[in-house]
């Protein structure tokens, strides 16, 4: 599994897109870098914009202030006499943003009003009053006293004087502070700003969203002193990160604050997706596609279809030619023309080993075809000696050599019939071998009678001749020394039980007494033929009373060949 995912990860696909990715990073570095320098841009410019923009909103409501005090002293004069309240109260209507204009005299007593104003005992004791009567010529408080207006207000007030210039009590116009709140409808405002007006102790008075504007932080007073504005950073009631901008409006009394969102990169990048995140992506997303689809078309897609055409000259089917080389680049029509020459090559070097093997194997089968017949010649000069002895003992004895080598010759004959020289049927095999050695003794001794039963196997030569010698040692036995002059059965058992195949031989005769102890030749042969195969050979008595030969082998499809079959004939003869 590790070693087919690493493969999977070490495609030429995989490997070019890292190759392109680790290319076109700098793209996309760049521009997440130029949306970071525009995000701080822009939020320098809105920092910068939100100050200019509070200190411009102070500037104007001072102005309008001072603007009610030139209004003042200009209807100062006629600010006393016949139709004094209903010219004031005209004023009032005309511009917007006064709630009264009051006209006092030096003892702090209205002397005219366009609206109607509660009597106060202590005015004249007012700091605003003390002021004016001090000399001041324009005074501006929240202590409004009892000019209070319906709403938040402030009272602009100017000092009346006598021809002679004492002090002849004052005239005071009660502005609304609603009046003096910037609008955030004013282009010069950031978008999404929202507006307040606070006293001096940090309380507001009116605001736009309240949800927008947190508690004023610590010494913002002073600062506001010291620099004329005050911009800081904080997050209001919903948790969003805004900032801030505070300015004097009224002197001490009054200051204006704006408050705009302060996004940060994300949200700054979900408001500018084109510029912040999107554009860099897709310029990133767009070279490494137009990059990959080209590697594709010119060299991924080629070499796929060169290992397709390789896969099928691996599977043996060499016709197939790459017949769109054509249109691949040089170098890789250079490589497919390569395959092509090779599958030729290929094509040409299989004929030629086609060509080889069928005359070795003609070849082959005509050796075994003369070694067979050389053995068959054997055969027949042993067979000419033999009735040419006298001796009993010499008789049987050439007779034994006699078929031992016909034995040896069958495996030769069974070869070159075969359609594997490499390979012998073993069930035909043990059928012929038995008939010829029965039928071989039919004109000079008993009749006997064969019941074979045999597994099917295909053996190779190594093992056929130990197997076979082994066979004739143990037919040859029972026909001496078991049937006599009755004849009987002879049984040929072969069974293949796993990894281990099994060879018994059997009669029904009587054998003669210590049959089973005796230790001549061919009970020496049988235990050398059985030691070839790595296997074992055992005599034992058997039920019918004859003598059972058995022989036990590996199955040869579980353990590989020992010797070669020359050197197997050898040992035979031997």
């Amino acid at each position: 599994m590790t070693r087919l995912a690493w493969g999977s990860l070490s495609t030429i696909r995989v490997r070019l897109t890292a190759a392109l990715a680790a290319a076109l990073l700098p793209v996309l570095i760049l521009g997440v870098a130029q949306s970071a320098i525009a995000f701080n841009r822009e939020r320098i410019a809105l920092r910068q914009n939100l100050g200019f923009a509070a200190e411009r909103s102070a500037a104007t409501a001072r102005s309008r202030m001072e603007g009610a005090g030139i209004l003042l002293q200009t209807l100062a004069p006629g600010a006393i006499g016949y139709q004094c309240a209903d010219r004031l109260a005209e004023v009032t209507r005309r511009i917007p943003g006064y709630a009264n204009l009051v006209r006092f005299d030096r003892r702090g007593r209205v002397a005219c009003a366009a609206a109607e104003v509660p009597i106060d005992a202590q005015r004249t004791l007012k700091p605003w009053f003390q002021r004016l009567a001090g000399g001041d010529q324009l005074v501006i408080t929240r202590d409004l006293g009892a000019t209070s207006a319906a709403q938040p207000a402030v009272l602009a007030a100017v000092r009346a004087d006598t021809p002679d210039g004492a002090f002849d009590g004052a005239f005071a116009a009660v502005i609304t502070l609603a009046s003096l709140e910037p609008s955030v409808s004013d282009p010069t405002l950031p978008a999404h700003a929202d507006v307040a007006l606070t006293d001096s102790a940090g309380h507001y008075i009116s605001e736009t969203d309240g949800r927008a504007f947190p508690p004023l932080p610590a010494g913002w007073r002073d600062q506001v002193r010291l620099n004329g504005a005050l911009i800081w950073y904080g997050a209001d009631s919903r948790g969003e990160r805004r900032v801030y901008a505070a300015a004097p409006v009224a002197g001490d009394e009054v200051y204006v604050v704006l408050s705009a969102q302060s996004p940060g990169i994300f949200s700054w990048a979900r408001l500018n997706p084109l510029s912040g995140i999107l554009f860099p992506l897709m310029t990133f997303g767009l070279a490494l596609a137009a990059v990959l689809l080209v590697t594709d078309r010119v060299v991924v897609r080629w070499i796929a279809y060169l290992q397709r055409i390789a896969a099928l000259y691996a599977r043996g089917r060499l016709s197939v030619r790459p017949v769109q080389a054509e249109q691949m680049p040089p170098e890789i029509r250079e490589l497919a023309e390569t395959l092509e020459q090779m599958a030729d090559a290929i094509v040409g070097r299989d004929a030629s080993l086609r060509d080889n093997l069928a005359q070795k194997d003609a070849l082959m089968r005509e050796i075994h075809h003369r070694v067979k017949n050389n053995l068959q010649v054997i055969s027949s000069l042993l067979n000419m000696q033999q009735r040419a002895l006298t001796d009993p003992a010499a008789r049987a004895a050439m007779s034994d050599t006699r078929q031992r080598i016909t034995a040896l010759a069958l495996i030769y004959r069974a070869l070159y019939q075969g359609p594997d020289l490499k390979r012998v049927d073993l069930r035909p095999f043990l059928e012929e071998l038995t008939a010829q050695l029965v039928a071989g003794e039919i004109s000079s001794g008993p009749p006997v009678r064969t019941e074979l039963s045999v597994d099917a196997l295909v053996i190779d030569p190594d093992r056929l001749a130990p197997l076979a010698l082994f066979a004739v040692e143990a037919i040859t036995n029972a026909q001496k020394h078991a049937f006599g002059a009755r004849g009987g059965v002879l049984t040929l058992d072969f069974r293949v039980r796993g990894e281990e195949a099994e060879l018994a031989i059997s009669d029904d005769g009587t054998p003669p007494e210590g049959a089973l102890a005796k230790s001549g030749v061919g009970r020496t042969l049988m235990t050398a033929f059985a030691r070839q195969l790595r296997g074992r050979a055992e005599l034992t008595l058997n039920e019918a009373g004859g003598v059972t030969a058995r022989l036990f082998f590996p199955t040869p499809a579980a353990d590989p060949p020992a010797t070669d079959a020359a050197t197997a004939g050898n040992q035979a003869a031997a």
